[in-house]
């Protein structure tokens, strides 16, 4: 059988993935290497059918499901810090699997990315206070850690709205392959 417009209409729905889940990144204002890195592969074959694959930075991940901190009590910030879990039913959690780095590295990560934000330390009454890049990082980082990250569910949303899409494009994308096989099997004989 030959699948033409079937692998047509998979490629429109792995591009609807890879659209919807870049705009979906956008709109949370995170465009950058994730964001860059987000790509559908080439549809292929193998014995159980036609498939492919969604490719992004292997932090991806857990920006969509968020990450569980690891203790909020320990976040810093005095009487308005939010001492609360970002993601509680997230299946990931700061501490607990096998991600190289340390926390030092997270922290230096952390730190150049407020320096290009251009993020300051303020006071409790909001003023600026003296401090480096290198302990905002660390205090950041610390927090993050401890709170964890807000799910941003820029994948699983991508990936359910094309769920709905899917069953009409395999249905019109495999009907058209039939018909064109029963025309070429008409036209042998």
């Amino acid at each position: 059988m030959i699948n033409d417009n079937l692998i047509k209409y998979l490629q429109e729905v792995r591009d609807l993935i890879v659209q919807e889940s870049k705009k979906n990144l956008a709109n949370e204002g995170m465009v950058g290497k994730l964001y860059d890195s987000i790509q559908g592969t080439v549809i292929e074959k193998d014995t159980r059918g036609l498939y492919f694959k969604i490719l992004m930075e292997d932090y991806g991940k857990f920006q969509d499901k968020g990450v569980k901190g690891k203790d909020p009590s320990k976040v810093r910030g005095g009487d308005k810090a939010i001492k609360e879990q970002q993601a509680p039913d997230s299946p990931y959690e700061f501490g607990s699997g096998n991600m190289v780095g340390t926390f030092d590295d997270f922290a230096l990560s952390v730190a150049d990315w407020a320096k290009n934000k251009n993020y300051r330390l303020r006071d409790e009454q909001g003023r600026f206070v003296r401090g480096t890049y290198e302990t905002i990082g660390k205090i950041i980082a610390g927090n993050i850690y401890n709170r964890g990250l807000r799910p941003t569910m820029f994948f699983t949303n991508a990936f359910e709205y094309a769920q709905q899409q899917i069953p009409y494009k395999l249905e019109k994308g495999l009907k058209l392959d039939v018909e064109k096989d029963i025309e070429i099997s008409i036209n042998k004989k």
